[in-house]
């Protein structure tokens, strides 16, 4: 028998699986089943409930309250709760500005500290700062920056405690755009982390290759760079629509999100959360946030595995 018969057979034979013992059973069962166990009830749990509460008529106080409403939250907050579309609207907006301003500037932001410079490091940790902090904490700073009386933009501009120092919080004509400024700040970071880790993934030999056809670094880096990070930049996408729709901690430290900042995620708290609370609606609001944000999800895991089957 030759050796290529030998390892033909070898190859073809079918190899045994190794049979868990009852110490791999109760370790795979732990961490599989707890942190399993951990999201039915902390997130698959609440999400059902909402969506029934959602169909439901209810102060949240007592059970015996509780009434079937079919749609009817669903058709007021369409036809009969005014600050639903404006906070559609801001939210469009939000996403448009994180998309065409904070986006970019992180992807700038990326591409100038990919150049070797000195001091690289100290400018990433100086840009991600904003990263690690709570949007509630940007709020904070932000509005130390605006305040109308003592904040450091109106001091700049020379209206610092006069008639003509703008209430930058407080006028509901610009109040969305200081807020979509601060949220900038932070979004801006945490993209170009994962824009610098793409620019390393790149093969050096593409810019070689692209340098050697006559490519200056512009063409280089839009014709070739660039469309070699797309599973990067799929992920951005991703990251700042959701971003977008979650908005909510700046907005909330600011006024609750009222005059001129609703957001659909503070409209969920205001109907769920204090006075004139109303269990069906708020629920109803966060059931439609879900759904919203379930697209751009669902659109990334099927590229994703659509990628891995051709692969």
């Amino acid at each position: 028998m030759t050796l290529s018969t030998r390892s033909g057979k070898a190859a073809g034979k079918p190899r045994k699986l190794k049979r868990l013992s009852r110490r791999d059973i109760v370790a795979l069962s732990f961490m599989v089943g707890i942190p399993t166990l951990i999201e039915l009830l902390l997130v698959w749990g609440p999400t059902l409930l909402s969506i029934g509460l959602s169909l439901t008529r209810w102060n949240g106080l007592e059970l015996s309250d509780l009434k079937s409403a079919g749609l009817d939250n669903y058709r007021f907050i369409a036809q009969d709760y005014p600050p639903f579309w404006p906070a559609v609207g801001h939210n469009v907006l939000w996403l448009l500005f994180l998309g065409v301003i904070g986006t970019p500037l992180g992807l700038l932001l990326a591409v100038l500290l990919d150049q070797k410079i000195r001091g690289s490091r100290i400018y990433q940790s100086i840009f991600f700062i904003p990263v690690m902090l709570s949007m509630a904490l940007i709020g904070v700073i932000w509005q130390l920056f605006y305040n109308r009386d003592n904040g450091l933009l109106n001091f700049l501009l020379g209206t610092a405690g006069t008639p003509q120092a703008v209430d930058w919080f407080g006028d509901s004509s610009v109040n969305i755009w200081a807020a979509m400024i601060a949220a900038t700040w932070r979004h801006a970071g945490y993209v170009m982390i994962l824009y610098l880790a793409g620019l390393k993934g790149v093969d050096p030999t593409l810019k070689e290759a692209a340098s050697l056809d006559g490519a200056n670094a512009r063409q280089t880096f839009f014709r070739v760079v660039f469309p070699a990070m797309r599973p990067v930049n799929i992920i951005i996408v991703v990251i700042t629509i959701i971003e977008s729709l979650r908005a909510f901690d700046v907005v909330w430290v600011i006024n609750q999100g009222k005059n001129g900042l609703e957001l659909l995620s503070a409209l969920v708290i205001q109907n769920l959360v204090g006075e004139g609370q109303v269990i069906g609606v708020g629920s109803a609001l966060a059931v439609i946030l879900l759904v919203i944000s379930l697209v751009p999800i669902v659109w990334y895991l099927i590229r994703t595995f659509r990628r891995e089957d051709r692969a």
